[in-house]
């Protein structure tokens, strides 16, 4: 009897071991889980024609969302979010090489600047001083000029903490770089959370009065399927009001009001609704190409659109401190250029959601202002959250 007393102690023992090991397993699976839940890593992309190596940054977290960035541009090569069935698939149009990328482009996830869409007449002045940039859009300056910040080699830098992964972009334009005055340090930072959002963070400071305004430009086709286009896609913007162009898609000066009219984006509709009507704004934009007036500017960051693929099921909404968001709906793809499967992006099969001033600011004196004074600090803030629905 004692020698079974004493075996059964013994096994208790042995199991009360055994337990707290698979315990201690157990938490350390649970903490690297936790430590896991976002990822980042680091590989070489390539080399640009003039011999300047290029990484690629892949973010990455556990809910099927991942974000690959090169330091060419900044741009965003890839993201990949899942739909409702939780299968992940490619959302933005973009290349396979670097190549592409440093060709002529529509600006495919590029970050852009000096400044985000159209100076007109390419020029503006500061102070008396009138600053000639180049004309790379007929007679106006679009996107901070044909080497704009979407191709210059950005320095990074990498951090993961908690539930979050971080890519610090800097680049340093010199003064009169493009035409643009001041020596602009300027930071870029991305960061992928594990709940799918994607947040881009601006900075930037000056030695010397100038503008900027600085925005994302990735393409966006929610259905993961590039052969289809994004006019089935559902779009709300909370604005009461549109830039107005010209023909030249240059700001007339005013803000129009968008109730009846097919910029009127405060309910979910359909982009194809009314993309093809007789509309003077929509001819001459060839579509949506236009800036609106976002609400609630004195909120600071609050909601500014959303996009909703009704196949896929995936939703996008875009939060923001910016006063304006631009709505391209690709109207200038034209089959020239090549998809990651060898076909070609067609006419209307990217979108692009742009948060920014307005355009021609620095030429409209009644618009919100985009001049950085030296010892002022440039702040803004957009982020892209997915989902399904």
């Amino acid at each position: 009897m004692n020698v079974l007393k004493r075996c059964i102690y013994a096994f208790s023992i042995v199991s009360l071991a055994i337990m707290n090991i698979q315990c201690k397993g157990d938490k350390k699976s649970q903490e690297t889980t936790t430590a896991e839940a976002v990822t980042i890593e680091k590989t070489a992309y390539g080399t640009t024609p003039t011999g300047d190596k290029v990484d690629r940054y892949k973010l990455k977290n556990q809910k099927g969302m991942e974000v690959d960035i090169i330091t060419y541009g900044g741009i965003i090569t890839s993201l990949k979010v899942p739909n409702k069935a939780g299968v992940s698939e490619e959302i933005v149009l973009g290349f396979n090489k670097l190549e592409q990328y440093t060709k002529d482009n529509p600006y495919f996830g590029a970050i852009i600047g000096r400044y985000g869409n159209r100076i007109a007449k390419a020029q503006f002045s500061l102070d008396g001083t009138t600053y000639k940039l180049a004309a790379n859009n007929d007679a106006n300056n679009l996107h901070g000029g044909p080497e704009g910040f979407h191709r210059v080699i950005w320095t990074a830098e990498e951090a993961k903490g908690g539930d979050t992964a971080t890519l610090k972009l800097k680049y340093v334009s010199k003064d009169m770089e493009e035409g643009f005055p001041g020596n602009l340090t300027v930071f870029v930072t991305y960061s992928l959370t594990k709940d799918n959002t994607l947040d881009v963070i601006y900075e930037a400071t000056t030695d010397k009065k100038t503008i900027v305004n600085l925005t994302q430009h990735s393409y966006f086709n929610l259905s993961g399927d590039f052969a289809k286009t994004i006019l089935d896609h559902e779009i709300v913007i909370d604005a009461d009001q549109l830039v107005p162009v010209d023909a030249n898609l240059i700001p007339t000066g005013k803000l129009d009001d968008v109730t009846h009219t097919p910029f009127d984006f405060r309910k979910p509709k359909a982009i194809g609704k009314e993309i093809e009507t007789t509309n003077e704004q929509l001819k001459r934009g060839l579509g949506y190409d236009h800036c609106w007036v976002l609400n609630n500017q004195d909120k600071g960051f609050r909601f500014a659109a959303s996009a909703y693929e009704p196949t896929s099921g995936r939703l996008l909404e875009v939060f923001t401190d910016e006063p304006g968001i631009q709505l391209y709906t690709g109207n200038f793809l034209d089959g020239t250029l090549p998809t990651r499967d060898a076909k070609t992006y067609a006419h209307r099969t990217g979108l692009c959601l742009e948060t920014q001033h307005y355009p021609d600011s620095p030429n409209q004196k009644d618009f919100p202002t985009t001049v950085l004074n030296p010892g002022d600090k440039y702040q803004s803030k957009t982020s892209f959250k997915f989902s399904t629905k």
